[in-house]
């Protein structure tokens, strides 16, 4: 089979088809570093994760772009709020969600700041401008909608009367119009333009960055569902007028919303989890199992009694994955088969498929857990019999789906150095003592887990094999 993606821009299931197979070219909208990552942002970085691990499992090079929004309205009004300097307080809040990023196991190819690419936008809007998409007047730079005859393609919105989307501003030739670059008030941040000291409307960024390090077309463009109009619609019509393609993107892929106790995330709910107070409580592994065991585009609605849930079940699959680990270290292959392990091994191979046949159709992680969950039944059945040859069949399979979901990973080992010096002089005093059955017994059993003792005279070396 090959990999389906449901695509917002056209509203139905399509093939994947990289534009240069096999590299995939993916951007995810990263934070605004204005406060605390909360728990909804998890559920899209954690599902495009996935999505991203899947793909290279099977075959593909992907390049994954996440940006991070350092300068916006946001930031600015948070930082009078705080008492501090805006870069204060993006560089405060990016830092947690780097270290966030760390702990749940997401690492972006590329991950830039919008400060960084200053340079790189005012040539974008600049462009825009002098192809006629763009307008200057004294509060900055508008992208004129009139002009891009194809907007509200990707969010179906075709009402002119439904596209105000910003204060609206008296030198604005339309409400609708958005903001790509916004002359500073006093007291704002500002950088040097052709057009006046000022700074990135939002949209820009992301099309600007994007575009930098993936091209002028690459293949997906994730985010929240609610990042589709008007950030995503922006970014399409600011992006297909620079570059004259069409489509800018792909495949768009949107996250469906989280709720908490069934009612949208907001501060005047007081109901936002932050991401940092779920790890506190919780291993990520917990979080990304959770969050990967509904499908990435339905509502995920939160509670801390369901999040307990998942670290019961998650608990159960590792304590027979790691027993399934312990055998497979500590006994030897048979050098036969019952009919039975025949049977299983078998059945492990179709559960593979089922596994693979979930994730090809949009990614249908809840029905690739379900066969995980059926495998590891089988699993039990080779721990209560003992079979080497099913255990090792069945964690080959869960190491592979493993790359993908990145929950199953076994615990840091403790150094085993001391541990065999340890044996190694206790060895060398029984040979001293000439007690050569147990001086043995602690090579062979060494031996057994792969550390190879080595007798040179008096003293003796060691090596893993």
């Amino acid at each position: 089979m090959r990999v389906k993606v449901y695509n917002t821009l056209t509203r139905r299931l399509e093939p994947f088809e990289p534009l240069t197979p096999p590299l995939v070219r993916m951007y995810v909208c990263g934070p605004t570093v204005y406060d605390h990552s909360h728990i909804g942002h998890a559920r899209t970085w954690v599902a495009f994760d996935v999505i991203k691990k899947y793909l290279r499992l099977k075959g593909y090079y992907v390049i994954h772009v996440q940006n991070i929004t350092d300068i916006d309205d946001k930031i600015i009004n948070r930082a009078k709020e705080l008492g501090i300097s805006w870069k204060e307080v993006a560089d405060r809040y990016a830092k947690e969600y780097l270290d966030l990023m760390k702990k749940l196991k997401i690492y972006p190819t590329i991950h830039p700041r919008v400060t960084d690419h200053i340079d790189d936008i005012i040539e974008f809007v600049q462009d825009l401008i002098d192809k006629g998409y763009a307008y200057v007047t004294k509060s900055g730079v508008y992208f004129d909608v009139d002009k891009y005859p194809y907007y509200g393609q990707l969010s179906g919105i075709k009402d002119k009367k439904m596209w105000r989307q910003e204060t609206f501003v008296e030198d604005k030739k339309n409400p609708y119009d958005f903001a790509l670059w916004k002359c500073a008030k006093p007291g704002e941040p500002w950088w040097e333009s052709p057009w006046c000291k000022g700074r990135p409307g939002w949209h820009i960024e992301c099309s600007t960055m994007s575009s930098k390090y993936l091209g002028k077309q690459f293949d997906i463009h994730g985010g929240a569902r609610d990042l589709i109009f008007p950030h995503h619609e922006n970014e399409i019509a600011q992006s297909e007028a620079r570059f004259g393609v069409r489509p800018w993107v792909k495949y768009w892929m949107h996250t469906g919303y989280l709720t908490v106790k069934g009612e949208k995330m907001s501060k005047s709910l007081g109901n936002i989890v932050a991401l940092k107070d779920v790890l506190a409580k919780y291993e990520p592994e917990v979080l990304r199992f959770w969050l990967s065991s509904a499908h990435y585009r339905s509502e995920l609605d939160f509670t801390w009694e369901r999040l307990e849930e998942a670290k019961t079940a998650l608990e159960r699959m590792r304590m027979t994955v790691n027993q399934l680990r312990s055998l497979v270290r500590k006994e030897y292959p048979k050098g036969y088969l019952k009919d039975w392990e025949k049977e299983a091994i078998y059945e492990i191979s179709n559960i593979r498929s089922k596994f693979h046949e979930a994730m090809e159709n949009d990614f249908n992680t809840p029905q690739a857990w379900a066969a995980v969950r059926e495998a590891l039944r089988i699993g039990n059945k080779a721990l209560e019999e003992g079979s080497w040859e099913v255990s090792l069949a069945l964690l080959n399979f869960l190491d592979e789906i493993d790359r993908v979901f990145e929950v199953f990973g076994e615990r840091e080992a403790v150094p085993i150095e001391p541990f065999v010096e340890l044996l190694v002089d206790v060895r060398k005093k029984l040979r001293e003592k000439k007690e050569w059955e147990l001086a043995d017994y602690i090579r062979d059993e060494l031996a057994k887990r792969g550390i190879k003792l080595l007798d040179k005279g008096q003293e003796t070396e060691w090596r893993m094999t």
